[in-house]
């Protein structure tokens, strides 16, 4: 018997298979079953024909990379311009392999570079999570809000060039908006932030908070979730969103410091479908000895009674 016509075999007597004959359905759905990362830095390496297998738009109608996002020990290169590139580089590309088909993209830190692709070329978008990101402005917001007017979930926190103006533009093209995040870093407390973000950029943090919930009341009364931790809007502003956004269902406050119990309990009377609300905690824990040397009253007044706190 012919040894070559009968089939190869492998040193541990089992049959080596050539993978290269794979038919392209099978091949596609093989990559299918791949992580993200697995079909990235593994499988587009392999072959000129896996490569383009890779590029099919069903294997490109999502695009998450928020995981990769958690390693503390690449934060600050996470900051850097080169790493920018990077990411607007990969979303550009699965934006052309999708041909129009994403859907959904969880990302940190590109720019208007990549976005304008999306804006152009992703009508169906959802989902766009777009945190962290430096070089994202009010002018791609626009495009982003004509060209994908199917969003559902938006998420622009600790994206500092981003305004109310971005705001009120989404809500008016994107009647299907659920879900809004809109958190700030901790300005109460900056220090978790230095020597990983620029601190130009943190000195940036925006500051009309109240411009920003009169925009998310007038203009998106269909939320169900609304994220808001250290925003700086006032009692004005969260009246603004409970008398406009009478969906609500879930509401993060945490960290915005120039609202009250009162003006919380107000607004929250507003919404009757309301079933969570996080509020400001701004519980600063003391030892039992500070506790001892100052007394109740005393330390009543260093935790509300601070420059931070003042409007």
């Amino acid at each position: 018997m012919d040894e070559d016509k009968e089939g190869k075999i492998a040193d541990s007597g089992e049959l080596a298979h050539d993978w290269a004959e794979l038919t392209h359905v099978c091949l596609i759905n093989i990559l299918s079953r791949l992580s993200l990362e697995d079909r990235w830095r593994g499988a587009m390496l392999v072959c000129k024909a896996w490569l383009q297998a890779c590029k099919e738009p069903c294997l490109n109608s999502v695009f998450d990379l928020e995981t990769h996002f958690h390693s503390a020990i690449d934060f600050p290169r996470f900051w850097t311009p080169a790493f920018e590139r990077r990411v607007d580089n990969m979303i550009r590309s699965v934006v052309i392999w999708s041909d129009g088909s994403l859907t959904e993209i969880r990302v940190r830190h590109c720019s208007d570079r990549s976005l304008s692709l999306v804006a152009q070329r992703c009508p169906n978008i959802q989902v766009l999570s777009i945190k962290s990101c430096q070089h994202v402005s009010d002018v791609i917001m626009a495009e982003i809000a004509t060209g994908c007017p199917k969003l559902k979930e938006l998420d622009i926190s600790y994206c500092y060039e981003i305004s109310h103006k971005s705001l009120a533009t989404i809500g008016s093209h994107c009647p299907n908006l659920q879900i809004l995040r809109r958190n700030l870093m901790n300005w109460l407390d900056p220090s978790q932030h230095v020597g990983i973000v620029p601190n130009e950029y943190l000195n940036a943090c925006p500051q009309d908070g109240d411009s920003e919930a009169a925009a998310i009341g007038k203009f998106m009364p269909h939320l169900l979730q609304l994220e808001l931790q250290f925003s700086k809007l006032a009692a004005k502003g969260l009246t603004l969103i409970s008398e406009g956004c009478l969906d609500l269902e879930h509401i993060d406050l945490s960290g915005c410091a120039n609202v009250t119990s009162r003006d919380i309990a107000t607004a929250s009377s507003n919404m009757k479908k309301l079933k969570y609300i996080k509020k400001p905690n701004f519980y600063i824990p003391r030892s039992t000895f500070h506790a001892q040397r100052y007394g109740h009253w005393q330390l009543y007044d260093e935790r509300f009674q601070t420059d931070v706190f003042r409007i």
